[in-house]
C-alpha cells in the first residue's frame, strides 16, 4: 500500500534531500490516488489540464488553495469519519476556520516523529516542555497535536504543557518546571508560539526571574503573530528568550508549518562568530516536501531568487491534498529551503482566487 510505502520512507534517518527522481516517483503516485479517490480534486485537475494520462513531475501537479480547506471538507480516501479534524485559526474570510480532515494519523506522526527526531532528538532525549494547550484539551489543534506525539514518542513522556483551558499560561507551574530541569541537568526542548512567548518574556522581567538551562537546551518558536496586537521584531524575541533562558541565540529554532500541512520545515539561526551578527538559515523542510514560488497573478513557477506565492507538496498529506498553494510569500533558497517574506495582501481574492475558479467550473 502507498501509505505504508510513505511511513517507511518519513521512518528513515534523514541524511539529505531525495533526488528529484526518488521524490517526483512518490509524489506521483500520491497524485494518482488523490485523482482517483478525490472526485473533486479529480475535476479540478481535469480543468486545469493535468491528469494521471499526461503527468510529468511532481511540479505539474495543480495545488489547491488554502481556501478550499475553509469551503468543503478536502479528503483523499474513504468517506469514513476522520480520527481528527485540526482547524485552522479563522483570521481570513470572516474569522471561517478552515478544517483539515485526517482520515489516519499514522502518517502525520511518523512526518512528526521523524522530523522532529532528526532537528531535536538525534542525540539526545530532552524533556519536552510546551507553552500550549494540552492535546487532550485542544483536540482540533495540529500544534498541540504535533507537541503531544513528540512528548509521548520522542521525550518517553517526561515534560507537559503550560497553557491551561482558558488559554492562559500557567507561569507558576511553568517556573517549576523550568526550575526542575535546571536542578536535574536534564536538557530541556521548550517550545511554544511567539506570541506566548512575548508573555511569557514580559511577565519574567515582571518577576526578576531568569534560569540557566542545561547544556544542548534549546528552544522552538512556531510562530503565531498573525492576528495579534502585540509583534515585537524576531531578534529582539529570541535575545530576550535567550539571556532569559541562558542559552544562545543559536539554540534557538524556528518552526513553519500549517493546518493545511502535516509536515513542518525547521530553521536554525546562527551567530557568526567576530561580528556577533544573527542570521537565519532559511526553513528546511524533510525530503518529503518540496516546494515551488509562484507568480501571484498567473500562479507561473518563478525563477530562484524571485519572491512569490509559495506553494508546497507534502507527501504526508496523502489523505487530503499533497500540493498545497499558501498565502504566504517566500522566496526559495540555496538547498530547497525557504525563506518567508509575509503574507500576501488580498490574498483570496487574487492567488486563491485563479485556482477556486477552477474548483467551482463544470
Amino acid at each position: 500500500m502507498l501509505a505504508a510505502e510513505l511511513m517507511r520512507s518519513f521512518e528513515e534517518p534523514i541524511t539529505g534531500p531525495w533526488s528529484d527522481a526518488v521524490f517526483s516517483n512518490l509524489a506521483v503516485k500520491v497524485f494518482e490516488y488523490q485523482y482517483k479517490n478525490n472526485p473533486a480534486y479529480a475535476k479540478y485537475s481535469k480543468n486545469r489540464g493535468v491528469t494521471p494520462l499526461n503527468i510529468q513531475s511532481w511540479k505539474d501537479i495543480p495545488p489547491v488553495p488554502t481556501l478550499a480547506f475553509k469551503e468543503f471538507p478536502v479528503i483523499s480516501g474513504s468517506s469514513g469519519v476522520a480520527e481528527a479534524v485540526f482547524k485552522t485559526s479563522g483570521t481570513s474570510l470572516g474569522n471561517q476556520q478552515g478544517e483539515h480532515h485526517i482520515l489516519s494519523l499514522s502518517l502525520y506522526k511518523a512526518s512528526i516523529v521523524g522530523s522532529m527526531k532528526h532537528h531535536f532528538y538525534s542525540e539526545q532525549r530532552p524533556t519536552l516542555l510546551a507553552l500550549v494547550r494540552d492535546p487532550i484539551e485542544s483536540p482540533s489543534s495540529s500544534l498541540s497535536f504535533m507537541l503531544g506525539e513528540a512528548l509521548s514518542s520522542l521525550s518517553m513522556g517526561r515534560g507537559g504543557f503550560y497553557v491551561g483551558q482558558d488559554n492562559r499560561i500557567q507561569y507558576e507551574k511553568l517556573v517549576n518546571g523550568l526550575r526542575k530541569v535546571e536542578s536535574d541537568g536534564v536538557s530541556v526542548l521548550f517550545a511554544g508560539t511567539a506570541f506566548a512567548f512575548v508573555h511569557w518574556v514580559d511577565w519574567l522581567d515582571q518577576q526578576g526571574l531568569y534560569f540557566q538551562l542545561p547544556e544542548s537546551s534549546q528552544i522552538m518558536e512556531t510562530g503565531g503573530f498573525k492576528g495579534r496586537s502585540r509583534v515585537i521584531p524576531r531578534l529582539d524575541l529570541y535575545e530576550a528568550l535567550a539571556s532569559l533562558h541562558g542559552i544562545s541565540v543559536s539554540s534557538i529554532v524556528s518552526e513553519y508549518g500549517m493546518t493545511e500541512m502535516l509536515s513542518q520545515f525547521y530553521e536554525k539561526t546562527v551567530v557568526e562568530a567576530g561580528t556577533g551578527k544573527v542570521r537565519h538559515l532559511g526553513y528546511r523542510p524533510p525530503p518529503w516536501v518540496r516546494s515551488l514560488v509562484l507568480d501571484v497573478d498567473t500562479l507561473a513557477p518563478l525563477p530562484a531568487g524571485k519572491e512569490g506565492v509559495l506553494c508546497h507538496f507534502d507527501l504526508a498529506n496523502l489523505g487530503s491534498a499533497m500540493a498545497i498553494l499558501t498565502e504566504d510569500v517566500g522566496v526559495v533558497t540555496e538547498g530547497e529551503g525557504i525563506r518567508l517574506v509575509g503574507r500576501l495582501d488580498g490574498a483570496e481574492e487574487r492567488g486563491c482566487s485563479l485556482a477556486m475558479n477552477d474548483f467551482h467550473s463544470d
